[in-house]
């Protein structure tokens, strides 16, 4: 399963700023456990912005999230949506593990 996290500010983007530092820990800490495939600011970055993660069920993601320093402050807040990849492209079906029926381009 594959999860797509959309984080949005629950008030200004500048509310987040003392939080940053920690927000960028937390998705540090993922990245480097695998968690976290990519991640990145919404372009504007007043959108908030988003990651997409793997390798765990989505009670463990809504779980992970729970730990944002962005979110503990309450200056954000995650939706998440779970996929079951139909179809992917050659180059991620190694990293994701697919079955070849899935592949395509």
């Amino acid at each position: 399963m594959l999860h797509l996290l959309f984080l949005q500010y629950t008030g200004s983007e500048q509310e987040s700023e003392p939080f940053v530092a920690g927000h960028v820990l937390f998705l540090e800490r993922y990245h480097h456990e695998g968690t976290f495939l990519v991640s990145g600011q919404a372009v504007p970055s007043v959108e908030g912005g988003a990651i997409v993660a793997w390798t765990v069920d989505r009670a463990a993601v809504e779980r992970i999230l729970a730990e944002d320093p962005f979110v503990v402050a309450g200056v954000a807040k995650y939706t998440v949506t779970t996929i079951d990849p139909g179809r992917v492209h050659p180059a991620l079906a190694g990293i994701l593990g697919v079955d070849g029926s899935r592949v395509r381009g």
